[in-house]
């Protein structure tokens, strides 16, 4: 039986063996004194997840989602918090008193966060460039992140225009006007050329069609992509635009300052940032 006054907390996916959330959250209950506090990781698919939320007792205080399980998660809480609902994307799952569940996203805070500490100028306002690569769950939030830096007018490179529904319903809500451009075509290849942020949002293997457009390329270190994969780092696609002269953040800065804002959420006290930043480096360095 649990104790009264543990708290839990965890992160879903499939597969979810993989993740290194595990060491983030526990790291900030450590530094925080929480020491009643448990975060653990459970396999669940999509079909699961309905069951598995109604089931956690009162001990629970949040859950971090990743895929497949971003989108199926709106159906499943009892409150979509408005970014989360704009973006069609739920990461984070709040237990409130009562048994009320409230869906959340703090993917758009860790993108901005991973920008601001990557990218050596801020962005220029409306009349800057930034490139998405994907049209799912995290381009949307991509999307969002981008706005909120004042581009407003991003270009996203997708394999299948028709499939990109989720990005154009999350722009449309944030009054974001992107340009959607198939992948592999010179279009996409000048797009780069004159990108000052890239966001890679596609797992690992999808961007490596991109790598030897970006070859061909001249970039300064004032362009900067991030791309959201932090296994098997570098992929083809940063590694070929730090090649080329460019800038690049990995997608375990983002991992992090998204996990922070989990952290804030679930214990209501400011994540030890630099701490959690000490132990995921460390996590990625002998994974």
């Amino acid at each position: 039986m649990v104790a009264p006054t543990q708290r839990r907390a965890a992160v879903l996916g499939h597969p979810v063996a993989h993740s290194l959330s595990p060491v983030l959250h526990r790291t900030a209950y450590r530094e925080l004194g929480l020491e009643d506090w448990s975060y653990d990781l459970h396999d669940v698919d999509e079909p699961e997840l309905a069951d598995f939320l109604s089931s956690r007792g009162p001990e629970w205080v949040g859950l971090s989602l990743t895929m497949p399980l971003k989108q199926a998660a709106l159906r499943c809480v009892d409150v979509v918090q408005p970014l989360a609902d704009a973006v069609g994307a739920v990461n984070t799952v709040l237990f409130q008193p009562g048994g009320l569940l409230v869906g959340a996203n703090t993917d758009v805070y860790g993108l901005v966060q991973a920008l601001r500490e990557a990218t050596p100028r801020p962005a220029s306002g409306g009349h800057s460039r930034g490139v998405i690569v994907g049209g799912g769950a995290t381009a949307a939030s991509a999307v969002a992140a981008l706005g909120e830096l004042g581009i407003h007018r991003p270009a996203v490179l997708v394999r299948s225009i028709g499939r990109a529904g989720t990005v154009l319903r999350a722009a449309a809500t944030m009054g974001v006007e992107p340009e959607l451009v198939a992948l592999g075509t010179d279009r996409a290849a000048g797009l780069l050329r004159d990108a000052e942020i890239v966001i890679s949002t596609v797992p690992s293997g999808g961007s490596d069609a991109l790598a030897p457009l970006v070859a061909d390329l001249t970039l300064d270190a004032a362009q900067v992509l991030i791309d959201v994969v932090y296994e098997g780092w570098p992929t083809p696609l940063p590694a070929q635009w730090l090649a080329s002269g460019g800038s690049v953040s990995p997608g375990y800065l983002m991992l992090l300052h998204q996990a922070c804002e989990q952290v804030r959420l679930f214990t209501g006290r400011p994540a030890p940032l630099e701490a959690m930043r000490a132990a995921l480096l460390a996590a990625v360095e002998t994974a």
